[in-house]
């Protein structure tokens, strides 16, 4: 099995925290989003993944060692592929042609979820979805009598369907799919000056080609900081219900309460604090005289004499100040 992950975006809604750090490894419970959608993948697939293919812009040598090192980390081997021009998600899946080939997963890489589902071998298609009330901002799938899914429609006005498409898709055949993914190039089948996706699916489903939603149970975005600040809530849920060590041994704490769950990295500091309920501090991380809720923080960040709730915070912050909701990016010193 392999993983295709389009990631070549500048996540400009999730800014400052996308300005030193691409969308899919910024960490959300002490993990890189993209780590986490990977494993989501393998949850509900019956085979192994064997490759990632991750489509990136211009993100620099770091950024695509750690992309190589999330691969390894799940027993996969990376590869690194170039989307140079953002001429749409047709385009993106089509810079990884070579890895077009036998069972594939598409998952654009600014989506968590959890399902109940597994991939069926004998299944030639399906589109992750989930069930919304209003999905007239969504893309969403038309089905047949039999379940099957027969059209694709984007932003519905009308009613056509509840159901909307999450950005995660599977197909038994990649070769198809890329068959069809070059169709549209070939022939400029564009839209708003991008070549979509879903009219490759669309395509595919023309010539017979079967696809069956795979329903989830719950579907978490990433997109801006309000949402990737629940998303960290979700997955520190998640993690405690499974009972994984959050709190790493080296974590110094005195004279401070945790209040679970919360994810605690490696040589952070805590004094004189109420940390939680969820709540990341990234390694290195100091924290004196604060009481920090429901706030996602990373690496070798600072914070003192302060009340911090539904935040979001980047690596080597040092805020020292009054109560606030914040947002700040990399290398932020305020002294409020």
């Amino acid at each position: 099995m392999k993983v295709i992950v389009p990631m070549a975006g500048r996540g400009s809604r999730l800014r400052p925290h996308t300005l030193t750090v691409p969308k899919p490894l910024v960490p959300v419970g002490g993990k890189p989003i993209v780590h986490r959608l990977v494993e989501d993948i393998a949850a509900v697939c019956a085979e192994k993944i064997d490759e990632i293919a991750f489509i990136v812009g211009d993100f620099g040598d770091e950024v695509e060692k750690e992309l190589l090192a999330v691969a390894e980390k799940l027993g996969a081997t990376g590869s690194i592929h170039y989307q140079k021009q953002p001429l749409g998600t047709a385009h993106a899946v089509l810079c990884a042609a070579e890895k077009l080939d036998g069972p594939v997963v598409v998952a654009f890489a600014d989506t968590l979820f959890r399902a109940n589902f597994k991939i069926n071998q004998e299944d030639e298609g399906i589109l992750w979805v989930k069930q919304i009330e209003d999905p007239s901002a969504f893309g969403v799938i038309k089905m047949n009598a039999q379940g099957e899914i027969i059209d694709f429609v984007e932003k519905p006005k009308e009613f056509v369907s509840d159901l909307a498409m999450i950005g995660i898709y599977y197909f038994k055949d990649g070769q198809r799919l890329r068959k069809e993914l070059e169709y549209l190039i070939d022939n400029n089948i564009i839209k708003g000056g991008e070549y979509q996706l879903p009219d490759a699916l669309r395509r595919l489903t023309e010539s017979g080609y079967i696809f069956k939603p795979g329903e989830v149970s719950e579907w978490l975005d990433c997109g801006n900081k309000e949402v990737t600040v629940h998303t960290n809530q979700r997955v520190l849920e998640f993690d405690w219900e499974a009972q994984k060590q959050l709190v790493h041994d080296s974590v110094e704490i005195e004279n401070s309460v945790i209040i679970p769950p919360c994810y605690i990295g490696e040589n952070v500091k805590i004094s004189n604090s109420v940390i939680g309920p969820h709540v990341s501090l990234g390694q290195g991380t100091e924290v004196e005289n604060c009481n920090i809720i429901n706030s996602n923080v990373q690496n070798d960040t600072i914070l003192k004499n302060t009340i911090i709730a539904d935040s979001m915070i980047g690596s080597k912050v040092v805020y020292n100040g009054k109560p606030v909701d914040l947002s700040l990016g990399d290398f932020t010193t305020v002294n409020a």
